[in-house]
């Protein structure tokens, strides 16, 4: 019901926002002489805000046209190389100069979390000049028919099974947040049923491998809630005239409404901002405001079964790091993982997965070897800090480079060659050191998806 009244909502506000949209345009033509003065700024810029703040953002592109390698401009083009119902894996398509090195092969998992591939889109930019890149663009479930069946976590889990079996085993996963758990589960699978094509390494950012360590809000209200009270409360059915008509989702519009709940205060200070770089004709400001809030309103609908196993398993019974985490009735067990490398990353200030949560993958990660783990540790990062940003270009990814060159298919070491985007900062205060390695397995006694 809520679903559907908030569709009739975004359709009775239409002609308003198409009005708004004709008084901005009056009020900025450049031909007419009160868009040079204060007030019309200011018409224009409220018109602008209220349009901006009501329509409904569409799939980003990732509009990743060219890049630079070796000091070489070169185009890139996307390629979908593997597909399902809900997920494509895309592959950005250099077109190398003659003699240069492809880099890395890097798979970047995006998080099934509410917002689409492209708020990776920094991400993969960064790396592009060095590594042969992939990205998993999972599906907005309300656009998915009912006929292409269901898709839970277990679902997920194969999905990634049948990618890493796929790209093969000089693959580098990088999971982004959400997918750190159905990543680690993947591999530990692989490794227990000793596949060959297990990629050489992982790297886990941010992502809630163990919540029990530094809960967050979002950990909170899972912990506080069973399992019942989301079903009741936010699984809906997709309404008419959507492809997914009547499959149980969790609405995007409901994951976006409890972060920005989160920090309300900021969002709308932001759009004040906003506002008031309109009036004063600060484009670039303004620009970036719009860049900004494209991606992060722009949601996507996940399936009511991958939504809910995912609370249960991850945020409510912590199966994984206790031990009792199972894929299809298989035991989910970690320690089985030793050919693959680990690499975790955490922001110092990261309000969505505590700061612990993501080094607790080291923890159960018991066998493998000392050389092939590291964790680090970004001090004055958020969440969004750890994956995109300036402090990710320059001290994040050259880490996460050189840990790939120095950890091939296969566990054969090679020396360690120079950073690839910049030299790595020296260690900072809050940057932890490599955990031991242990033998021993871990206890089997007794984060939604962000």
């Amino acid at each position: 019901m809520y679903y559907q009244l908030y569709e009739f909502n975004h359709a009775a506000l239409q002609p308003a926002r198409a009005y708004a949209d004709a008084v901005r345009l009056f009020y900025s033509n450049p031909m007419n002489p009160v868009a040079k003065t204060y007030f019309g700024r200011s018409v224009a810029a409220a018109a602008e805000v209220f349009e901006r703040s009501t329509r409904r953002y569409t799939k980003p592109e990732f509009g990743l046209k060219e890049t630079s390698v070796n000091g070489v401009k070169v185009a890139v083009n996307e390629q979908i190389v593997w597909s399902r119902p809900f997920c494509d894996v895309i592959r950005f398509q250099r077109d190398l100069p003659e003699g240069a090195h492809a880099g890395p092969k890097i798979l970047m998992v995006a998080p099934m979390s509410g917002h689409y591939a492209t708020l990776l889109r920094g991400t993969v930019e960064t790396m592009l000049p060095y590594a042969d890149v992939y990205i998993t663009d999972w599906s907005d479930a309300r656009m998915v028919p009912l006929a292409d069946g269901s898709f839970d976590l277990d679902d997920y889990i194969d999905y990634l099974i049948d990618i890493f079996e796929q790209m093969g085993p000089d693959t580098h996963v990088m999971a982004v947040c959400q997918p750190s758990v159905p990543v680690l589960a993947a591999i530990a699978i692989m490794e227990a049923r000793g596949a060959k094509t297990v990629p050489a390494s992982m790297t886990l950012m941010g992502g809630p491998i163990d919540t029990r360590k530094n809960p967050t809000a979002v950990n909170e209200l899972a912990e506080e809630k069973d399992i019942s009270w989301f079903r009741d409360n936010v699984i809906m059915p997709v309404p008419w005239p959507n492809p997914g008509f009547m499959r149980q989702v969790y609405p995007g519009f409901l994951q976006l409404s409890g972060f920005m709940s989160m920090n309300l205060d900021r969002h709308i200070t932001a759009h004040k901002d906003f506002f008031m770089h309109l009036v004063k004709n600060d484009g670039d400001s303004a620009e970036k405001h719009r860049d900004f809030y494209d991606e992060y309103l722009a949601v996507m609908d996940l399936t009511a079964e991958f939504y809910l196993q995912t609370v249960e398993t991850v945020f409510i019974r912590h199966d994984l790091p206790r031990g009792q985490m199972r894929h299809r009735g298989e035991l989910v067990d970690p320690s089985a993982i030793k050919r693959v490398a680990l690499l975790t990353v955490e922001g110092e200030n990261d309000d969505i997965s505590g700061v612990g949560q993501t080094k607790a993958a080291h923890d159960l990660c018991v066998n493998i070897p000392d050389d092939m783990r590291h964790h680090y540790m970004q001090p004055a990062v958020g969440h969004y800090g750890v994956f995109n940003g300036s402090r990710f270009r320059s001290e994040i990814a050259p880490r996460i480079l050189d840990f790939m060159r120095s950890n091939p298919a296969g566990g054969l070491k090679t020396a360690k060659p120079a950073a690839a985007v910049a030299a790595p900062a020296k260690p900072r205060a809050g940057t932890a050191k490599k955990p031991a390695a242990r033998s021993r397995k871990p206890s089997t006694g007794s984060n939604s998806a962000s």
